[in-house]
């Protein structure tokens, strides 16, 4: 090896400073946050990425994860809840325990080696409802792999958790559709 020629070592911290792992937060009270994470899903995939999105508190397989399903395979959808709102101030216990195996879920995705992203969908509200602890959370941003990109999605992020964000977009409502008595419908709400 030349003087000039960087060790091994310096090559990898080089790097890793350059694929470094984004984490970014989709929230606010406008639609469009788990939107957005599916875009920036499709975009990672696009490129060759493997793309793991767990969906807290949803338990009804949306359009996108009917697409993902048939033309996607580098992205893998679990669903880790009921196909019901989940009550603020009193969830009901399968709500608790399937928040509960979502994050066991988050964790072994992260730690797995297996993707280059892992969504995790609506989380910050199953933070904000107390299904999951944020001590948890923030341990799987901390604890992540330096080059895997993270996205937390849903309305009601925690300080603490935009604070160890490298990108944060805030969806704000100014108008919307069921103010003015428009039902929901396939292709544009699931």
């Amino acid at each position: 090896m030349s003087e000039m020629e960087p060790t091994p070592d310096a090559r990898k911290t080089v790097l890793e400073k350059y694929n470094k792992g984004l984490v970014q937060i989709y929230t606010g009270n406008g639609k469009g946050k788990t939107t957005a994470a599916f875009g920036q899903a499709l975009r990672a995939v696009g490129q060759g990425f493997r793309v793991c999105i767990i969906q807290f508190m949803k338990g009804r397989k949306y359009g996108e994860c009917l697409a993902a399903e048939r033309c996607l395979p580098n992205l893998t959808v679990h669903l880790s809840g009921l196909d019901s709102f989940v009550m603020r101030d009193h969830p009901a216990p399968p709500d608790i325990e399937l928040a509960k195996q979502g994050l066991d879920l988050a964790r072994k995705a992260v730690a797995s080696g297996d993707y280059d992203m892992v969504i995790l969908d609506e989380i910050n509200v199953a933070v904000d409802f107390k299904l999951i602890p944020l001590a948890d959370v923030i341990d799987i941003i901390q604890t992540r792999p330096p080059t895997l990109d993270l996205i937390l999605t849903g309305r009601y992020a925690a300080p603490e958790i935009v604070d160890l964000a490298d990108t944060v977009s805030e969806i704000r409502e100014i108008k919307h559709h069921y103010n003015a008595g428009i039902k929901d419908r396939a292709g544009i709400e699931y």
